[in-house]
């Protein structure tokens, strides 16, 4: 299988099952993952050799003006995509099967965990994966130590408070905060 018609299958959303030649070509894409994101983890590298190891971990070339402090963790790489100006703090882990998508100049914070998959929840269907996307809208700060699960989209401008578990789709310019993250204020528009 190839990875774009893995990605296919993913980005529609359908149940992965254990076994499956999907499923065999996500563990080979999680080697891979592991194999780059170790070289990226383990020694200093210059700005331009993190881009160039990013590049390497998604597949696509990632903009000059994307920032990135290791370490960095993902299982599988290939269905991240981002903006222009996007900063990612060290101690991120993207679950990115599902698909994320970061938008222009938006900040993620250390220890950030975008979960894009979820098991069955019969204990019969445990082993099964279902995938959802990620989407950060433009202009997003998140804080330290969020974790954003499966299929939430954050609009433009949005600021998710430290610490918050993200359930639900956040609105565009407002702040939430807590477990599971409620709006606690909004964003002056400027």
């Amino acid at each position: 299988m190839e990875t774009k018609e893995f990605l296919a299958i993913l980005d529609s959303g359908e149940r992965v099952d254990i076994g499956t030649t999907t499923f065999q070509k996500m563990c080979e894409l999680s080697q891979e993952a592991m194999r780059i994101t170790c070289c990226l983890n383990s020694s200093y590298h210059t700005p331009q050799e993190i881009r160039l190891l990013f590049s390497e971990l998604i597949g696509r070339k990632v903009d000059e003006s994307f920032g990135l402090f290791p370490p960095f963790y993902t299982d599988c790489g290939k269905n991240i995509k981002l903006g222009k100006g996007v900063f990612i703090n060290s101690g991120c882990q993207f679950q990115d099967q599902g698909g994320i998508t970061i938008g222009d100049h938006s900040f993620i914070g250390p220890k950030t965990v975008l979960a894009t998959l979820n098991h069955g929840f019969a204990p019969s269907q445990r082993s099964s994966l279902d995938p959802k996307p990620i989407a950060i809208g433009k202009g997003v700060w998140i804080g330290a130590n969020v974790t954003v699960l499966p299929g939430v989209t954050i609009g433009d401008y949005a600021i998710v408070g430290a610490g918050a578990v993200v359930t639900k789709d956040v609105a565009a310019y407002t702040v939430v905060g807590g477990v599971p993250a409620k709006q606690i204020g909004s964003v002056p528009q400027e």
